[in-house]
């Protein structure tokens, strides 16, 4: 990584050279090692280093971006005269592009696992052979990934902010198949140390060996229990298109006039929290503003939305750090989901439900009316027939269509553990859950 003292004196370079009204710098550095295994062994190892410089010239009301991986002092250059060349060129905008102000204090938030950087290839490899042995004794094949990560980021401008934020990222997941099944597990977290490969691979195994022989089931609403896996899901579609200030502002969200009523279940609690070390920590977002957490759903009760620098000026609140590199037509995004458990195991939730379907993962899922959180896709790896109590026998996977909100209105109960999986920006703790009616509009041959 580049440590702070070298970040000082490449932003240093870079607003030198910047004639903008304004300029913003984001520079970010990525360590990235994956080992990959199919058919029961590793087929690929790779590691991957690199560091980008994102240039942001304001000129009034127009601005440039730019950016580049040389970081010699011609390269900087260079990258400051295109954002600068691309700033004159635009429209004007209709007031001056925000930027962050110094931030008043350094942020404590800790998400850097020094055994998680240092993770060797051979380590990596042993935590593939454990769960690939579990598939081979089974006469099965795993395939799968085993993944570690640190990134170091800065946002900082001419106002003087310095946002500087170091994480790290562990990632394991198996599948395993067999003629007719298959089964996936996966878990993430900032210490490697946290992952447990035997856990994981059983847990893939067991979904697998429960699978085999599936039955068709026709379409139809049927009451389901949904795994952590699937929640993760639900969760990414709620906090894209639903709990986005922008989307809000721009009338896609299904919140749009709902702030302060009852959206969902009572049960049903939902926050975003990158300052939690139980998830994926991270201090700032990309426009440098510090993360805190951000209640949206409490009790049911829509409470709250996540903001960037540009929805807030409109709505005339604060930032609540969620903010993309700007410009940004996605507007702020929530990346650290959590849920909050309940007060009932799995095992529970399946015993107490007379006739039903468990659903371990979701796949390949679309919006199909966004505004109102209607979303299709399949189930995978794992979908059983639940009778008397008992999961009685494995059923093909289904297509399902169905809004998720009308799904969280409907939430039965709720799993007192949780799982940290993660997402395309950070990730999801969820729980399990019990719904009393989920759409399933198509079957599959498989």
């Amino acid at each position: 990584m580049l440590g702070e003292r070298k970040l000082k004196d490449l932003i240093d370079r870079v607003l030198r050279a910047s004639q903008a009204d304004h300029t913003e710098v984001i520079i970010t550095a990525r360590e990235h090692q994956l080992t990959r295994f199919a058919n029961n062994g590793i087929h690929q190892n790779v590691a991957e280093r690199g560091v980008d410089v994102r240039v942001r010239a304001i000129l009034g009301r127009r601005q440039g971006v730019a950016s580049t991986n040389d970081l010699s002092p011609e390269g900087l250059t260079r990258v400051v005269e295109t954002a600068l060349t691309l700033a004159r060129w635009q429209p004007e905008m209709d007031t001056s592009p925000p930027l962050a102000e110094k931030a008043s204090s350094t942020s404590s938030v800790i998400g850097f696992d020094e055994g998680t950087a240092s993770c060797s290839p051979d380590r990596r490899a042993d935590a593939v052979s454990v769960m690939c042995a579990l598939a081979k004794e089974a006469g099965m094949t795993a395939s799968g990934f085993v993944s570690t990560e640190v990134i170091e980021a800065v946002v900082a401008n001419d106002l003087g902010l310095f946002a500087h934020g170091l994480g790290s990222v562990a990632e394991m997941k198996a599948t395993i198949m067999g003629e007719d099944s298959s089964g996936t597990a996966e878990a993430a977290a900032w210490r490697i140390d946290e992952l447990d490969p035997e856990a994981i691979g059983r847990e893939a195994l067991e979904r697998a060996l429960r699978g085999r022989n599936p039955r068709p089931l026709p379409p139809g609403t049927y009451p389901v229990i949904l795994e952590s896996y699937a929640v993760a899901d639900m969760l990414s579609h709620l906090g894209v298109l639903g709990f986005n200030a922008l989307a809000v502002q721009e009338g896609r969200s299904f919140l749009e006039g709902k702030l302060g009523q009852q959206v969902m279940h009572p049960a049903v609690s939902i926050w975003d929290d990158a300052t939690d070390p139980t998830g994926l920590p991270w201090p700032y977002d990309w426009e440098g503003v510090p993360k805190r957490r951000t209640p949206l759903v409490e009790g049911g009760v829509a409470r709250g939305l996540v903001y960037d620098l540009t929805t807030a000026s409109r709505d005339g609140v604060e930032s609540t750090g969620h903010g993309l590199p700007a410009p940004n037509p996605r507007g702020p995004l929530p990346g650290h989901m959590f849920m909050a458990p309940g007060d009932i195991t799995v095992e529970e939730m399946i015993s107490s439900m007379e006739r039903g379907l468990y659903v371990s993962t979701f796949h390949y899922t679309r919006p199909v009316h966004p505004k109102w959180m209607v979303v299709t896709g399949m189930t995978r790896d794992g979908t059983y027939w639940i009778e008397n109590g008992e999961i009685a026998y494995p059923v093909k996977n289904l297509r399902f269509t169905q809004s998720y909100v009308d799904a969280l209105a409907h939430v039965e109960a709720i799993g007192r553990e949780t799982r940290l999986i993660r997402g395309w920006m950070g990730g999801y703790r969820v729980p399990a859950i019990r719904v009393s009616a989920f759409t399933f509009t198509g079957v599959t041959e498989f």
